[in-house]
């Protein structure tokens, strides 16, 4: 379930901090790169280059074809970034009922409302502007398999998964939670809650290995 409030008994279990902490900031954007090579590399297996760089030459291609395709890209990277951050207001949204707040700081936009979601749908908000975009231009690629407009397109899917790595990222963190947890989100900081009961059975099952690696 969700909640507007935290409700009582639960304590705060771990905080993620994209923004603030320094290695898990250095990991997404590594995360980030890495998948965008990967993704980069995948695109030259599907649709080489060589199979069309030498209409360059013509001039009728690079202003009815090229230009129109860049712009397409640009513009169409602008509107994803947005629209990523509405998908995660909306599921959001459609699970506390607590109006999402968006803003932009640094190098990110965000989106958060400080509400609290159980596991299976801070799940689903973390991953769905990665699974429904990314389905999106997959149907779009096998639409446009070759040439420039291949890549404008997949381009955008490099934007979507590569740019998902803080989401990604989050997503792999709650695999290693307890299934009672909340989550308060506020948009690049995530605030992880358990039971008081949960907080400190963990924390002595810690003590306990502890103790063990030092006999």
């Amino acid at each position: 379930m969700c909640h507007k409030q935290l409700p009582a008994g639960y304590v705060l279990h771990e905080t993620i901090d994209l923004q603030k902490n320094k290695r898990q900031f250095w990991s997404v954007n590594l995360l980030s790169i890495v998948l965008a090579v990967l993704l980069a590399g995948a695109g030259i297996l599907i649709a080489p280059f060589s199979g069309f760089s030498s209409q360059f030459s013509d001039e009728g291609y690079l202003l009815l074809q090229v230009l129109p395709a860049c712009i397409t890209a640009l513009l169409g990277a602008a509107v994803y970034l947005i629209a990523h951050e509405l998908t995660h207001g909306m599921f959001l949204y459609a699970f506390t009922r607590v109006k999402p707040k968006f803003g932009f700081v640094g190098w990110a936009a965000y989106c958060g409302n400080g509400a609290y979601c159980d596991k299976p749908r801070y799940a689903v908000v973390a991953l769905s502007p990665l699974v429904i975009w990314g389905v999106i231009f997959g149907v779009l690629n096998v639409f446009f398999h070759e040439g420039i407009w291949f890549w404008a397109i997949w381009l955008l899917q490099i934007v979507n998964i590569a740019g998902a790595s803080g989401d990604l990222f989050v997503f792999f963190k709650l695999l290693r939670y307890p299934q009672n947890i909340l989550v308060g989100d506020t948009g690049l900081k995530m605030c992880v809650y358990v039971p008081a009961a949960t907080e400190d059975a963990t924390k002595a099952a810690d003590n306990m290995s502890e103790k063990g690696d030092n006999v």
